[in-house]
């Protein structure tokens, strides 16, 4: 598991694995939320970056029959 260390001005330094992973530049905005007792930080991606990041996605998921 990677950690990092918050700076005395509050700043992270987001590691070069978790960068490339989900290709990270500089500039990138990214949306922070508080969530328990955790922070998440997500990438903003356009509309037209996230065209077809679902395809391939298996649909088929067992249903509850009050489901169908």
């Amino acid at each position: 598991m990677l950690k990092v260390t918050v700076s005395p001005e509050f700043q992270i330094v987001i590691p070069r694995e978790v960068r490339d992973a989900l290709n990270i530049k500089p500039g990138a905005e990214l949306q922070v939320f508080s969530y328990g007792d955790r922070i998440e930080l997500v990438p903003v991606r356009s509309i037209r970056e996230m065209r077809g990041f679902l395809k391939g996605i298996d649909t088929a998921v067992e249903r509850n029959p009050d489901r169908l």
